[in-house]
């Protein structure tokens, strides 16, 4: 009967994708960025400046809409170069290719910033089932699922030691109105956040104490707990 209940009110997807998402790969790839990031920054001399961004951006549309070319998104993002492949014999498949994608970012000053940056592939299947008649999910169950898998998420990662550092979460909700380089905007911010970060951290380990340091802004979603599917258990999670 609980298990109706959960399949019923489409509970069980978002959470579902999410740990999915970390376990088969979030937790592959993770623990292996900084040391391809340093690999690159070894050759490619003063392109990965900000130590504070290397990780992997992983952008959460809460539209779920994702494009599969990111050049194609946004003339402001560009395409470098791939990262150093990690190789693994996985689920019955020889030398399964795992990698990711170094991406210069142009702001409006012409400045580029670069960083690896994907999308959280497990949007693309809500969406999907948001266009099946046979899923019977609607926009609203998908925007709802979206939310959903972005909380999860980030719990799961943050109570991950093997991913500690090595992720930042670009989740972001697309204005109606078409906007060129929104989604540069959005990683530049994230991108200039964390240059600030790093900028306190080093003047925090300065011999002089500054009387005033630099915070970060979190970005703020918004979400009603509330309006979110409850859990089963009471004690869950």
């Amino acid at each position: 009967e609980m298990s109706e209940m959960s399949e019923t009110s489409k509970q069980n997807v978002a959470h579902g994708l999410a740990w999915s998402y970390y376990v088969g790969y979030l937790k592959i790839v993770l623990p292996r960025v900084k040391e391809s990031m340093k690999e690159f920054s070894r050759v490619n001399h003063n392109v990965l400046a900000c130590r504070e961004t290397w990780k992997l951006h992983i952008l959460v549309p809460l539209s779920c809409d994702i494009y599969d070319d990111l050049e194609k998104a946004d003339s402001n993002i560009q395409y470098l170069t791939d990262l150093t492949e990690t190789t693994l014999t996985r689920a019955g498949t020889k030398k399964r290719v795992y990698k990711h994608s170094l991406y210069a970012i142009r702001d409006e000053d012409n400045k580029l910033w670069h960083c690896a940056v994907e999308y959280a592939t497990p949007l693309q299947s809500l969406y999907a089932m948001s266009q099946d008649e046979c899923a019977a999910f609607s926009r609203e169950d998908r925007l709802q699922q979206a939310k959903l898998f972005y909380r999860t998420l980030e719990e799961i990662l943050k109570g991950s030691k093997e991913c500690a550092g090595s992720y930042r979460l670009v989740v972001y909700e697309e204005s109606g109105e078409a906007e060129t380089h929104f989604l540069s905007r959005e990683i530049l911010w994230h991108l200039q956040q964390q240059r600030l970060e790093e900028y306190t951290v080093y003047e925090e380990n300065q011999p002089h104490n500054s009387s005033t340091t630099l915070s970060s802004t979190e970005l703020n979603l918004q979400i009603s707990k509330s309006d979110l599917p409850q859990p089963l258990r009471s004690d869950c999670f």
